[in-house]
């Protein structure tokens, strides 16, 4: 039986992912640093033979250690590692405290990584693989969103090469990189100060479903597929700004204008 573990679990896409692999017959371990939100999961999966929930930060070295440890506890296996955890900001970067740029790269980058690392062990004894949430914005320039855009660019970087250096391992990498989710991320975005962001943001494209994103990835980890592109809007985007960069920072400029202010 599969164990899989996400980060992020109690809400948005990392709930979705959980819920389809659930009824998948997976074996869960559900970690995130909402204690409350894990316990209402819980009980709403109703099987502590296959769910185990652990609260835990991940830009910490001795929660990634706790959460690695009761993963074997209990099931002594971890096949599918699922970065997801992340948070965002929005926010014009020369306003921005620093202790807002520390925090989103510290969840959004540094924390997959010291995670991963850390399970190989776990995951090179089961022939594992891993799943990575990026974004489109980690290829492009979104503005009011510095520090994401770093923190996913850095995320896809990093795994590119980890990718080629395990694969000897016969450890699997598929890089997601969903755009515009209806998820509770951007409800707890960062504003300049630290303090939740008070204004709506901006969209491009149409707004999709967690539990679409869920399966897609499902669909693809099985095809083992090195990459997941869902969104046209986006992967046109991402061309725009290789080939025509100045039409690109116009167009973003206007859409985005209400953020800069």
């Amino acid at each position: 039986m599969t164990t899989t573990l996400i980060t992020g679990a109690a809400s948005g896409l990392g709930w979705a992912m959980a819920r389809h692999w659930f009824a998948a017959g997976h074996n869960l371990v559900l970690a995130d640093i909402d204690t409350a939100g894990l316990s209402q999961r819980a009980s709403e999966l109703n099987d502590p033979q296959r769910v185990l929930t652990v609260t835990c930060d991940i830009t910490r070295p001795e929660d990634i250690g706790y959460l690695l440890d009761e993963t074997r506890a209990q099931f002594g296996a971890l096949d599918l590692l699922v970065n997801n955890a992340g948070i965002t900001h929005r926010s014009p970067a020369h306003q921005t405290n620093p202790a807002v740029f520390r925090k989103v790269m510290a969840v959004n980058w540094q924390g997959p990584v010291e995670l991963t690392l850390a399970a190989l062990p776990l995951l090179r004894e089961s022939g594992g693989q891993i799943i990575c949430i990026g974004s489109m914005a980690g290829w492009m320039p979104v503005p009011g969103r510095a520090a994401y855009c770093a923190a996913k660019s850095a995320l896809t970087q990093f795994f590119e090469v980890l990718r080629l250096e395990l694969e000897a391992d016969g450890i699997h990498i598929l890089m997601a990189y969903p755009s515009f989710l209806d998820t509770p991320i951007e409800h707890h975005a960062l504003g300049k100060d630290g303090t939740t962001a008070q204004h709506a943001r901006s969209m491009i494209g149409r707004m999709k479903s967690a539990e679409w994103m869920a399966t897609l990835i499902d669909q693809s980890l099985q095809k083992r597929k090195r990459w997941l592109l869902p969104e046209p809007v986006s992967r046109f985007g991402s061309l725009l700004w290789r080939i025509a960069p100045g039409l690109y920072l116009r167009q973003v400029r206007k859409r985005f204008a209400g953020e800069l202010r």
